[in-house]
């Protein structure tokens, strides 16, 4: 309990899930980078400076099970693969849009 007497204010379940899938590293910006439209494996490695092919695939992958990203085969020749935001995924955005802002706004200074 903190000293002011106050009580702290308890997470709830819906908070925990989001937080859950969001709260892991690199899926906020593979969300961010989805946000300009479908892109392939190749191009998010690029758009995501920093993150391995193998964290990037398992995060794809979590993405996909938890409903916010789709993966598309087509059979070609040659065969391409796309990911994509889904409409839940797409609902995302303007909430990053928004911690954009806010970081922009509060946390700047302290990057530099």
């Amino acid at each position: 309990m903190p000293e002011t007497g106050e009580e702290l204010h308890v997470c709830d379940a819906a908070v925990t899930l989001a937080f859950s899938v969001l709260g892991k590293r690199w899926n906020g910006m593979i969300i961010a980078s989805l946000g300009g439209g479908p892109s392939t494996f190749v191009a998010l490695r690029r758009a995501v400076v920093g993150i391995s092919d193998t964290v990037l695939s398992d995060r794809l992958a979590e993405l996909a099970e938890a409903g916010l990203v789709a993966r598309t085969v087509d059979a070609g020749p040659p065969i391409t693969v796309s990911y994509a935001l889904t409409a839940s995924g797409q609902g995302l955005l303007p909430i990053l849009d928004q911690l954009g802002t806010w970081a922009s706004a509060n946390l700047e200074a302290r990057a530099r």
